[in-house]
This record gives structure tokens, C-alpha cells and sequence, in this order.
């Protein structure tokens, strides 16, 4: 079964300074077009054995071959039970290993490129063949969609979002795989950065991004509000208009499946211009779009 879908237009946005540009969304969109598309190109050529860590250089190469040349975290690439961060207990098992894939298995692709100066950050699951569990997790996450973007027209709180996102996993009958994830966080600020001939990484993640996500943190301290979504009391305000990466992630025993995406939160009064996900044309909205 086929559908066209068609490319979500953003609403011009309005309100103060803080709030994004709609010429700056553009290029925020076509780095989220182009990560997706890597993360496509790069799924449709996994196959048995191969290993987290060739698709995570997969990743890269296709992306490098293209211009990028930062990034706001290395691409990242996890396998079987792994999806689901099973044992996870420092970030260094985050890194992608040699676990290798096998038919039926679970994958995530993850991956953060920056281009022309604009980040993005995105979550591809996926499976190698058949695997209804993880098809109905997809399905699931669908709803987590709609819930976040309703919850932040409404001006709820980071906190707040976070929680019922969180008891939404547990009606459903998974478990919050995100809160494994440093500081337990389902999203984070996104931003610009300078280009640069030579742009280091540091322990997987970009100098310049790390960086401009500090200085959020700094600035959002002394003003009371926090660049990070997560369950603690530094997530207890509205977010703060700018760009979003969020990631919604569930876990199921040994099976995990997520989507991340780039949502946009201005200061309009207008509850559909005030939050709106930046891009509908991605793959696991054309996924929910075809089954209806």
C-alpha cells in the first residue's frame, strides 16, 4: 500500500527574538531530511552480520560523501537487545560494538549531522525482516507524537510532558528506555553553529555543539530554565521557544523502537503556531499515514 504525503509547511513564526526564524527553519529542515535520508539508504543495506559499528561508519561515510563535515553527536548504531540499552549503565555503552545483526533482529540507527551550520538529531528503528513486536511498537509511538505536541501547545511543563509520556508508555505495557540516556532525557535544544574547516569531536560528540548546548545551560540557569527535557525539578518550566530534538523511546524485554525528530516551540499565542513538529514528510509519519 502507497501514500503521498505531503511535506508539512511550517507556520511563519511569530514572537520575540528567542524565537526561530522561518528562514532559519528551513535549513533546520533540510539537515533533518538529509540524516533521514542516511538513515534510510543506510538501513536498506544492513544485512546479516553485519556489525553496530560498520553501520554506524556506514553512516558517516554516506553522510561525509555529502558535505558533512560536524556533527552534534557521531552516528550511533544499536542491535538486538541492545535497542532496548539492556544492562546499559555507563555512556560508554553507548558506543556502537561488534554485536552483530541477524534476521528478525531489532535495530536503531542514531545520528546527528551538522550542515551549512544547522543540527539536527534522528531516530530510524527498524527490523532485518519480519518482527511483529517491533511493528507494533512503531505503531505505538505514534501516539506519543500527538501527546508531546498537544502537551507543549498547552504550555506544559518539561516535567510534566515528560511524566505522562511516561505513564503512556506504562498503559501501553512498555518501559521508558530513554530514561537510561545521560540525565534521563526525552529531548534537548537544538541550535546553529559556525563552519569550520576543522571541527573535533569530543567522546562522540561535537566540540562546537557540546559547546553551544553548555551555553544554553548557563544561560537557562541563571534565567530558570533548563536546554534538557528530562524528569528532574531543572525541567520544571515550559520549553523555551527554539528547536527541539525529541526522542521518545520504548522498551519491551529485549526489544526497543523510538523515533526522533526536530519540534518547533515559539512564543505565539496562537496555539497551532506556538509548537509544531517541523517536518511531517519523514518515514515513520508516512508508515502511520499509510496504514490509516
Amino acid at each position: 500500500m502507497t501514500s503521498t504525503i505531503r511535506a508539512a509547511t511550517a507556520p511563519p513564526v511569530t514572537g520575540g527574538a528567542r524565537a526561530p526564524a522561518a528562514a532559519g527553519l528551513d535549513g533546520f529542515r533540510a539537515v533533518q531530511r538529509l540524516a533521514y535520508d542516511c538513515a534510510e539508504a543506510v538501513a536498506a543495506r544492513l544485512s546479516p552480520g553485519v556489525t553496530e559499528r560498520e553501520a554506524a561508519r556506514m553512516q558517516r561515510e554516506w553522510l561525509r560523501e555529502r558535505g558533512v563535515r560536524d556533527w552534534f553527536h557521531l552516528p550511533f548504531a544499536w542491535f538486538g537487545d541492545r535497542t532496548a540499552f539492556a544492562g546499559f549503565r555507563i555512556p560508554l555503552q553507548f558506543f556502537p560494538t561488534d554485536r552483530k545483526l541477524e534476521p528478525g533482529m531489532p535495530f536503531i540507527l542514531d545520528l546527528a549531522p551538522v550542515y551549512q551550520g544547522f543540527t539536527a538529531d534522528v531516530g530510524y528503528s527498524g527490523s532485518l525482516g519480519l518482527n511483529p513486536l517491533h511493528d507494533r511498537m512503531l505503531d505505538d509511538l505514534r501516539e506519543h507524537r500527538e501527546l508531546i505536541l498537544r502537551e507543549v501547545r498547552e504550555r506544559r511543563t518539561l516535567r510534566e510532558v515528560y511524566e505522562d509520556v511516561d505513564r503512556l508508555m506504562v498503559r501501553q505495557g512498555y518501559a521508558n528506555r530513554h530514561r537510561a540516556y545521560p540525565f534521563g532525557v526525552i529531548a534537548h535544544k537544538m541550535g546553529t553553529v559556525r563552519r569550520r574547516r576543522w571541527s573535533p569531536t569530543l567522546f562522540g560528540f561535537g566540540a562546537q555543539a557540546l559547546r553551544g548546548l553548555a551555553s544554553d545551560a548557563l544561560h537557562g540557569h541563571r534565567d530558570g530554565w533548563s536546554p534538557l527535557r528530562s524528569p528532574y525539578p531543572f525541567s520544571d518550566h515550559p520549553p523555551q521557544p527554539g528547536v527541539w530534538a525529541v526522542e521518545p523511546h520504548l522498551g519491551f524485554r529485549d526489544t526497543g523502537a523510538k523515533f526522533e525528530e526536530l519540534l518547533v516551540v515559539t512564543d505565539s499565542r496562537d496555539p497551532e503556531q506556538s509548537a509544531f513538529w517541523l517536518d511531517d514528510d519523514l518515514p515513520h509519519v508516512r508508515r502511520w499515514e499509510a496504514v490509516r
